[in-house]
């Protein structure tokens, strides 16, 4: 059976769960309506990277763009190599393949080129720093789970490289993670390509003066490129992380607009307001965040959908409208739905689904150490539908 939809809105997740429900797709309407209609060049360069993944995918696109006809192959993983368009940050093609990475035949080892911090995507910073944590605790561990930065890329030129490595698991790991916990430091990591490094020690400053007001073990390091590793074009940002004592982790960023022009210099944002700019998100984050930030939710969702035939609990702030996107397309797919709870009025044995006495936490409340989060939550429960690597049988 063949699924249709229209637009070209949530792209990358409709691809992600027709490879993985081995599901034909078919897209109509591509931005027909406007002046330049059909694919554009990004999602593309999106189709060559799937095809590179996977074996007997087909492709078909109408000679508008406008229609697209997907039919998926098995994930074959491997050492693969891809050059991303300069159109979008390399996070944009990193985060549809940690939905499908577990999921491959053999390990896979990716190598990505092109821009690795921008505006527009999540930085391969934000991913490590977020999404990492969250697949170690679905597949039980992380060996040969690996993300690393070898060259940074900014826009328009890019020149930025990132290896990428998965193992292969027959089956997920349910995850209770109903827990967040307090905040107990803040990492982070300041990098400047192609400019002076006083840009990221201004960024460093400016951030550690705002955050040790709240906690005082913040570290941020700096990650100065030059030469080859630097890129091809200016830039610099901050990325900060805030880790809890139950391992959840909360991310936010902010990076510098890319450079037009040689000679133009009013695109570049002043470091002191860029690192306002990732302090204040974070704060928000964490105010809202549960067990995961905004960036986590879909990515736990997906894993919790497709773990093995038990329950999972997670505990998040305010669904935002990719991840309830998401949960639509996940029963549209697996016919999965998931159980969606108010936590305001829960007590902590509720949430464990538990007649057991309550957890003393009076101690925590002591620590003048710690940062807790704190705003309304939902808590959403799944059971798994026992999906199993098939191609892992094979090997």
């Amino acid at each position: 059976m063949t699924l249709q939809f229209d637009g070209c809105a949530y792209f990358r997740q409709r691809l992600a769960l027709s490879t993985l429900s081995y599901t034909p797709i078919k897209i109509k309407n591509i931005r027909s309506q406007e002046n330049a209609p059909g694919l554009r060049d990004f999602e593309i360069n999106l189709l060559h990277l799937l095809e590179k993944l996977t074996n007997g995918s087909k492709v078909e696109i109408n000679t508008t763009g406008t229609s697209l006809y997907y039919v998926p192959g098995a994930l074959t993983g491997g050492i693969v190599e891809h050059e991303c368009s300069l159109q979008r940050g390399i996070g944009y093609f990193l985060e549809l393949v940690l939905y499908m990475a577990p999921f491959m035949k053999t390990a896979l080892e990716l190598r990505l080129k092109g821009v690795t911090n921008d505006r527009d995507d999540p930085s391969v910073d934000l991913i490590k720093y977020s999404a990492i944590p969250i697949m170690k605790r679905f597949l039980g561990s992380d060996d040969g789970l690996e993300l690393k930065i070898i060259k940074r890329g900014a826009k328009p030129n890019g020149g930025g490289e990132i290896l990428f490595r998965c193992p292969t698991k027959m089956k997920l790991r349910p995850c209770q993670w109903i827990d967040a916990g307090k905040i107990k430091r803040i990492r982070g990591v300041a990098y400047a390509m192609r400019v002076s490094p006083n840009l990221a020690n201004r960024l460093i400053e400016t951030a550690k003066g705002l955050l040790l007001k709240f906690l005082p073990d913040v570290y941020i390091y700096v990650d100065h490129q030059k030469g080859q590793n630097a890129g091809l074009s200016p830039g610099y940002g901050l990325t900060l992380a805030a880790e809890t004592k139950n391992g959840s982790v909360i991310s936010a960023e902010s990076c510098s607009m890319p450079r037009v022009n040689e000679g133009d210099t009013t695109t570049i944002t002043i470091p002191e307001e860029l690192a306002k700019e990732a302090v204040f998100k974070l704060l928000d984050e964490i105010y809202k965040a549960g067990a995961i930030d905004s960036f986590g939710q879909a990515l736990t969702f997906h894993y919790m959908a497709l773990n093995q035939a038990d329950v999972s609990k997670v505990i998040t702030g305010p669904l935002n409208s990719y991840s309830m996107q998401y949960l639509r397309y996940l029963k549209q797919f697996f016919q999965i739905m998931f159980k969606i709870e108010n936590t305001k009025e829960k007590s902590k044995d509720e949430l464990n689904g538990s007649d057991e006495e309550k957890i003393d936490d009076d101690d925590d409340d002591d620590d003048d150490d710690e940062l807790k989060t704190g705003s309304p939550k939902i808590l959403l429960t799944a059971v798994g539908i026992g999906y199993h690597n098939l191609t892992k049988t094979l090997i």
